[in-house]
């Protein structure tokens, strides 16, 4: 069963992917950016992990592989979907990184907005 090492490994291969924490639990970061982390809320199930990604990339997942891909209440509102990591294979596993890894890198090249006067 891949673990979050698992998962880790992958990641770092990617430019500018960095270790850290969030929330007190295991992240990897691109400029600062939440990347994947083991999940801090209760809701999530026990051997899971938390990917960003956007809500229409969530949404084909979600639909095509509800027993691998799922969201609990308090997540449904992050740009994020939990994997199952027991139940995700390894090819799958890597596709969903390289996937997480360029949302994450399109968010971070946002510019943030000026405040109008």
């Amino acid at each position: 069963m891949p673990t979050f090492d698992t998962v880790r490994k992958i990641a770092v291969e990617m430019p500018g992917v960095e270790e850290g924490t969030a929330y007190g639990v295991p992240a990897l970061k691109v400029r600062g950016k939440l990347l994947a982390c083991v999940p801090s809320h209760r809701s999530a199930e026990p051997d899971s992990m938390v990917v960003r990604l956007g809500f229409d990339d969530r949404a084909e997942l979600l639909e095509a592989d509800p027993s691998v891909y799922y969201v609990t209440d308090h997540y449904v509102a992050y740009t994020a979907v939990l994997v199952r990591l027991s139940r995700i294979n390894p090819d799958a596993l890597r596709d969903l990184i390289g996937l997480a890894y360029k949302f994450v890198m399109r968010e971070a090249s946002k510019r943030p907005r000026r405040k109008s006067r």
